[in-house]
């Protein structure tokens, strides 16, 4: 039986999000995450079995073998399973859950003020295209 890919869900109309999704797709070496927008038909069929209102998430959200992981810790989880020096970024998970979330908070607040926002979700290459979901 094949393993279940990790899913990222992401906000499509941040930049920083973008970008930190391309990043990703770039040292996912061993091809363990799926993509999708949190403004998707993904999104909507799938979490709100996770008690998530997709009006009001302002995190970045990992499911993995049916457990949801947000803010801090999914940012984490995504590290570790990264190539290269990432996965060391994994030992911060140390340091107690609501300190690492008071950090990401004040950057997923300013996300938009800082790095900008796009007018419509950004769209994967056709060679990206099968690490999406819609």
């Amino acid at each position: 039986m094949m393993a279940q890919k990790s899913v990222i869900f992401f906000d499509g109309v941040c930049n920083l999000c973008n970008a930190s999704v391309q990043f990703a797709i770039e040292h996912d070496k061993q091809d363990v995450f799926k993509f999708t927008a949190l403004q998707g038909n993904y999104a909507k069929a799938i979490l709100p079995k996770f008690n998530i209102n997709l009006e009001r998430i302002n995190s970045i959200i990992l499911v993995e073998n049916d457990r949801l992981y947000t803010k801090s810790s999914a940012a984490l989880r995504i590290a570790k399973k990264l190539n290269g020096f990432w996965p060391m970024l994994y030992a911060f998970m140390i340091i107690p859950k609501f300190i690492r979330d008071w950090f990401y908070d004040i950057i997923a607040k300013n996300r938009y003020k800082w790095w900008g926002k796009q007018e419509s979700c950004w769209v994967p290459t056709t060679e990206l295209k099968e690490k999406f979901y819609d």
